[in-house]
C-alpha cells in the first residue's frame, strides 16, 4: 500500500509516508487493511442503508487484537500509538461506525477502566472487553449539555454502600449493545465515574432512530431512574471532569486518524471513477478541472497523514497536549467532509448512491465533526493556547 513513487495515486501515500513506519507498524496496518477490503466493505453499503451495527465482525476484530491495542497488559496487543492510528484509520476507511465501535470500546472504556479503576475491576472487565466477551459504552453527553460537559444533570448521591443514579445520556455509542456503561455524574465531591452493569434495575437503554448519518452505528440513549450502584463499582482514581475529558482525548486522537480513511477511500473512488468515465470523447481524468480537483484532495490527505503521523511520534514519546489533538481532529475531519463532497461532486448523479462510498462517507462526517468535541470548541481549545486565555 505504501509506496515511494508519487505516480501510485491508489495508496494514496503522495510522500512515502509507510516509509516513517516500522516494520510492525506495517504489519498492523496491511492486516487490518485486509480484513477491511475482504470482510467489512462489502457488507458496508447494506449496512448502511438497512441501519445496521455488523456486530458480527466484531469478534473478528477482538482476534485481530484492535480492541485496547495500545494496552500492553490484560491480553491486549501493545502497539504504539501510530499503529494505534493505524487500525482507526483502516476501519474508517470501511465506514465511521466501525471506527467509532473500536473507538468507543477502546479510549473510551478500556482507557478509563485502565487509568481510573481498582485492580479487580481491571482483571474483570479489561480482558472480557479486549476479547469482545463484553461490550462497553461512554456516558457523559446530555440532551441540554452538548459541548458543556459541566452542566450535566445526571447525579449520584451515596447510600450506604452504593451509589444512587439518576438522570440520562443521549447520543451515545453502543448503549443498547453494551453490557458495561461508563458513566459520568455529579456527586457531592464533584464528578464521578461509575460502571454501571446492563440489567442493573433502574437503567435502560433505547436506540436512537432516523439518523441520516452513522447509520451503521448503534447509537442510543441511557437513562437511569434510582438506579443503586455499589461502591466497588466507582473508578476509583477518577476525580472531577478532567477524568471524562481525557478519555476524550483519547478518543480524539482515533478520530483524528479515521478521517484520514474515510478521505482515502472517498479519493481512490473518484479516481476510478475519473478514469473510467469518458465525456467529451475523453476520460474525465484527462479534463484539466477534475486533476485540480483530484489534487487538491490528494493536498489535503497528505498534509492530514503527516499531521497525525507527528501527533502519534509525540504520543509515544509521552510528549503530547490534547490542544494538539484538538488541531488534528478539526483539520482532519474537516478536510475529510471536504473531501468526501468533492468526491460526491465529482461522481455526479450517481455519487448520492449508497453503492457509491463518498455519499456515505459525506454523510458520517456531518456527525463525526460534532461529536467529541464540535469544530468550534477544537478552534477555541487551540485559540485558548495562543492567547493565553479561555473564551468558551
Amino acid at each position: 500500500m505504501g509506496t515511494n513513487n508519487p505516480h501510485d495515486i491508489e495508496s494514496p501515500d503522495f510522500f512515502d509516508i509507510a516509509g516513517e513506519l516500522s516494520a510492525d507498524e506495517l504489519a498492523i496496518r496491511d492486516a487490518v487493511a485486509r480484513f477491511v477490503d475482504e470482510r467489512a466493505i462489502p457488507n458496508m453499503p447494506a449496512c448502511f442503508e438497512q441501519g445496521r451495527f455488523p456486530i458480527e465482525l466484531v469478534p473478528e476484530m477482538a482476534r485481530l487484537g484492535l480492541l485496547g491495542a495500545w494496552l500492553s497488559d490484560f491480553g491486549c496487543a501493545g502497539v504504539s500509538s501510530v499503529a494505534y492510528g493505524l487500525i482507526m484509520q483502516e476501519l474508517e476507511r470501511a465506514d465511521s461506525g466501525l471506527r467509532s465501535f473500536a473507538s468507543v470500546q477502546s479510549g473510551l472504556v478500556m482507557y478509563p477502566i485502565h487509568r481510573f479503576g481498582s485492580d479487580a475491576q481491571r482483571k474483570r472487565w479489561l480482558p472480557a472487553l479486549a476479547r469482545a466477551e463484553a461490550i462497553g459504552c461512554f456516558g457523559l453527553t446530555e440532551a441540554h449539555g452538548g459541548s458543556d460537559p459541566g452542566a450535566m444533570r445526571t447525579t449520584a448521591r451515596r447510600s450506604g454502600g452504593h451509589w444512587v443514579l439518576d438522570g440520562s445520556k443521549t447520543w451515545i455509542t453502543n448503549g443498547t449493545i453494551a453490557d458495561v456503561a461508563v458513566v459520568w455524574a455529579k456527586a457531592d465531591t464533584g464528578v464521578i465515574g461509575l460502571l454501571v452493569e446492563k440489567g442493573t434495575p433502574g437503567f435502560t437503554a433505547r436506540d436512537i432512530e432516523h439518523k441520516f448519518s452513522l447509520r451503521a452505528s448503534v447509537t442510543s440513549e441511557l437513562f437511569f431512574d434510582a438506579v443503586r450502584v455499589p461502591d466497588e463499582n466507582r473508578l476509583p482514581g477518577a476525580s472531577g471532569l478532567a477524568a471524562p475529558l481525557s478519555c476524550l482525548t483519547q478518543a480524539r486522537y482515533g478520530i483524528a486518524w479515521g478521517a484520514v480513511g474515510a478521505a482515502q477511500a472517498c479519493y481512490r473512488e473518484a479516481v476510478a471513477f475519473a478514469r473510467n468515465r469518458v465525456l467529451f470523447d475523453q476520460p474525465l481524468i484527462k479534463k484539466q478541472m477534475t486533476q485540480q480537483r483530484l489534487a487538491e484532495m490528494l493536498r489535503r490527505i497528505t498534509t492530514a497523514q503527516w499531521l497525525v503521523l507527528r501527533l502519534g511520534r509525540l504520543k509515544d514519546a509521552g510528549r503530547m497536549h490534547h490542544s494538539q489533538v484538538s488541531l488534528a481532529k478539526w483539520n482532519n475531519v474537516r478536510m475529510a467532509l471536504d473531501v468526501a463532497r468533492d468526491a460526491r461532486d465529482l461522481l455526479g448523479a450517481g455519487g448520492v448512491s449508497v453503492e457509491c462510498c463518498p455519499i456515505r462517507h459525506m454523510l458520517n462526517m456531518e456527525s463525526v465533526i460534532t461529536y467529541e468535541g464540535t469544530e468550534a470548541v477544537h478552534q477555541l481549545i487551540v485559540g485558548r493556547e495562543i492567547a493565553q486565555t479561555g473564551a468558551f
